[in-house]
């Protein structure tokens, strides 16, 4: 299931963002790839451990922490620090599949990828949609992210104008089974919705409540 999540940061601030990261220092972006991947990618990303990088993390982080559709829908364990492509006109990525542990470089501890994300911090190019195995292509207002399945295949198509600049990154979920996590979604989805309808103490809501975190119990791993 994929799921957009909107106005992670507000449209004005992502353009912010990434118009400021647009002036730093790029490299090529198989530093991070894959074995297979790398034959398909052609794009720049920022380095790890450089400033710019470290400064767009923490506004990515804060903004994350504070969006609870992301928390409802990826129920997250550990998250990867976020990262920074970049594509130019000839640039695309093509057909691929995210590894499936990635190892934190600042803590060396393992993350197993049950999402992968893509947040878009530019607007003004042509092409560079993301392409999920079975969907449409993909292409959100600055500020907004798209949430999907770490097994999707699925490709970046050429950029023919302009710069997509966007933050990625992996979630290790607290439900590692792709089918409980989305019934919990729309569980949790429908319990909000009720719960502005007839408010927080209403015995129908609690009790479906109850069922959601008794869940979240069962199911995690």
């Amino acid at each position: 299931m994929q799921i957009v999540v909107p106005e992670v940061l507000p449209r004005e601030a992502a353009l912010a963002l990434g118009c400021g990261l647009a002036d730093a220092e790029w490299v090529d972006g198989n530093v991070t790839s894959g074995e297979g991947a790398a034959l398909a990618k052609r794009n720049r990303q920022l380095p790890e451990a450089s400033a710019a990088a470290a400064k767009g993390r923490r506004v990515v982080q804060q903004a994350l922490a504070a969006s609870p559709l992301f928390l409802s829908a990826a129920l997250p364990r550990a998250i990867y620090p976020p990262l920074f492509n970049r594509y130019g006109p000839g640039e695309s990525f093509g057909a691929h599949i995210d590894n499936a542990i990635r190892i934190d470089p600042a803590s060396g501890t393992q993350l197993r990828t049950d999402l992968s994300a893509t947040l878009f911090l530019t607007e003004d190019y042509d092409g560079g949609e993301l392409v999920i195995a079975g969907g449409s292509g993909q292409r959100l207002r600055a500020g907004d992210m798209l949430l999907y399945p770490a097994t999707s295949i699925h490709h970046v198509t050429e950029v023919t104008r302009g710069e997509r600049i966007c933050c990625f990154f992996w979630i290790e979920s607290l439900i590692r089974d792709s089918g409980a996590r989305e019934m919990l979604f729309d569980l949790d989805q429908s319990i909000q919705a009720l719960t502005l309808d007839r408010g927080g103490d209403d015995g129908e809501v609690l009790r479906l409540t109850g069922v959601y975190h008794n869940l979240v119990r069962r199911w995690s791993s």
